[in-house]
């Protein structure tokens, strides 16, 4: 179980004949604002925070949520089914996750606080918030019906990202309700500092998703150079997702099995 699932996260497989891909880049957010349109027209209204719907979808663009929570403060893995019900519960073999701060809060935009070149480094694509994880540049995420336990599929998934640079090192891993891999799909690199966008829908709904950020954890003195070749540090804005359904046969959350996987995947590749 484990070579076949370290295969399936190492490497890039080809695109399922069933999977729309919506994807566009830019040096400024309407260069990805078209796509990103398309694929929020493509899974319907905006349900917002709680409840539950037959269709539509939810989005996550971090900028509501409050400064407790924001860096240099961590952000609680379920705060978006907990806090703000929204059906997405994140986890990382990392230490936890941050959403950047605020320019009236003080601490430095875009984690600066984590390292000052940062600011720099990343722009927003909804302003002023991003999101990362953190001691990782890997995160999974599970759907549950929101604000509850029961475990949901969605028909499609799509984010924003800053500053990726270097192909195939930004992705998706797809996973169904069923807990099948449903593919690889690679975010398309972009000019430097500038946004990306992948969005995915499928005749098959996702129950999980494991993201791969770039080459390398945001981490004070990681930082972007010619002293660093092969270095590609990426942040997150905005989450797209379909409108958490219950659904039989959904993985559990709480299990960090893919992940984890996912990581020693990474590592024996670079390795190599």
């Amino acid at each position: 179980m484990f070579k076949t699932l370290i295969l399936s996260l190492t490497l890039a497989s080809a695109i399922p004949a069933h999977a729309a891909v919506f994807t566009a880049t830019g040096a400024a957010p309407g260069d990805i604002q078209t796509a990103v349109d398309n694929f929020r027209s493509a899974l319907g209204a905006n349900n917002g925070v709680g409840g539950s719907f037959a269709s539509g979808r939810r989005e996550i663009n971090w900028d509501a949520v409050p400064n407790a929570f924001a860096s240099p403060n961590a952000l609680p893995g379920n705060f978006f089914n907990v806090n703000s019900p929204r059906g997405a519960v994140f986890s990382t073999p990392g230490s936890g996750f941050q959403v950047s701060a605020t320019l009236a809060s003080g601490t430095p935009v875009e984690f600066g606080n984590i390292d000052p070149s940062y600011t720099a480094e990343f722009q927003t694509f909804s302003a002023e918030r991003l999101f990362t994880p953190i001691g990782s540049n890997i995160m999974q995420i599970d759907f549950f019906v929101p604000g509850t336990t029961t475990p949901a599929s969605v028909a499609g998934f799509g984010a924003v990202f800053t500053d990726v640079e270097l192909a195939a090192q930004t992705i998706f891993t797809v996973f169904y309700g069923d807990g099948s891999n449903g593919g690889q799909f690679a975010v398309p690199a972009g000019p430097n500092g500038g946004l990306s966008f992948l969005g995915l829908t499928d005749n098959r709904r996702y129950s999980r998703i494991i993201i791969q950020t770039g080459t390398t954890a945001l981490a004070a003195g990681v930082i972007e150079n010619l002293r660093t070749p092969g270095v590609d540090l990426v942040a997150m804005d905005d989450f797209i997702y379909g409108e958490p359904l219950s659904a039989n046969g959904v993985p559990e959350p709480g299990s960090m099995l893919l992940t984890l996987a996912g990581a020693a995947a990474l590592f024996l590749y670079r390795r190599k």
